[in-house]
């Protein structure tokens, strides 16, 4: 048994779920549970959703040719939140893979000018150049961060019309982006952006007004919140420290930090079990809570 954390304790439990036999996972993009805490796996091959219970038991899987680049993954309210990065669409589903809701045009790119995904890009456009995330906030507006081929963060209502957009490319003040890679939306609607390629976090309004930015960090791949409001981020490797998981507060105080396998996905279940997606050991690890 290998215990980490030093604020909070978790069992590491590597490799966590039970594949059918003679399976194996394709790169694992994110990982996100449902009101029952059943383990969705978001991958980059056929079928791409897998799901299993909370004790890791494989229950059914679903998405065959339904997205051609499976990137970032939510699910609220027990509907799952997905973005097709080159496909440039934002996916709503229900949790047997019924197609709900579709914003952007599949295969449609906004005009950036940018060639090399990743790369600052010499200017901001509207929806969608490879988007990276979508989460849905407690008012019913959509929120999309457009960031591999964009600098922008769009806000949608309820109904998939566009309300508002806001981000620039750079690399020092607030409200600009390079390759802005996750998003999430906490109960007061305020924003939270991983400005990953800038090693910060940015926090906004809905309407985009800046209020403030946690750095310290390697490049946030991406973020959640738990019941409690604590902050759970996985970090890439820099200036000479591994790939972590920070627990921040509120305030973007850090609470607690340890080494991972590098996680692209990142997901806090009812429990506070914490579980990462990872693309370089195509698996996903959980930490279980003490």
């Amino acid at each position: 048994m290998t215990i980490v954390g030093t604020q909070t304790k978790y069992e590491a439990i590597l490799d966590f779920p039970r594949l059918p036999a003679g399976e194996e996972f394709g790169v694992v993009s994110s990982v996100a549970t449902d009101s029952q805490d059943n383990l969705y796996v978001f991958q980059r091959k056929d079928p791409v959703m897998m799901v299993f219970d909370k004790d890791g038991n494989f229950l059914n899987s679903w998405g065959n040719g339904a997205v051609e680049s499976p990137h970032g993954l939510t699910i609220a309210n027990d509907l799952v939140y997905i973005t097709d990065r080159e496909g440039s669409v934002a996916v709503k589903f229900s949790l047997d893979g019924k197609p709900i809701q579709i914003l952007g045009q599949r295969g449609f790119y906004s005009d950036t000018g940018c060639e090399v995904a990743g790369e600052l890009v010499p200017r901001a456009a509207g929806p969608f150049n490879f988007p990276t995330e979508m989460a849905p906030g407690p008012s019913g507006d959509i929120y999309v961060s457009d960031g591999y081929r964009n600098s922008r963060i769009h806000r949608f209502s309820a109904d998939g019309q566009l309300k508002n957009s806001w981000g620039t490319p750079g690399n020092t003040e607030p409200g600009q982006f390079q390759l802005p890679h996750s998003i999430m939306v906490d109960a007061d609607e305020k924003v939270y952006v991983c400005d990953r390629a800038n090693k910060r976090i940015q926090i906004f309004t809905a309407d985009g007004e800046f209020i403030t930015m946690w750095t310290g960090m390697g490049g946030p791949n991406n973020m959640v919140q738990d019941r409690d409001g604590l902050f759970y981020i996985a970090e890439q490797a820099y200036d000479g420290n591994p790939d972590c998981l920070t627990i921040r507060d509120g305030d973007g105080e850090i609470v607690d930090r340890w080494p991972v396998r590098h996680a692209h996905g990142l997901w806090v279940d009812s429990r506070r079990d914490i579980y990462l997606g990872l693309t370089t050991f195509r698996n996903v690890d959980k930490y279980v809570r003490n």
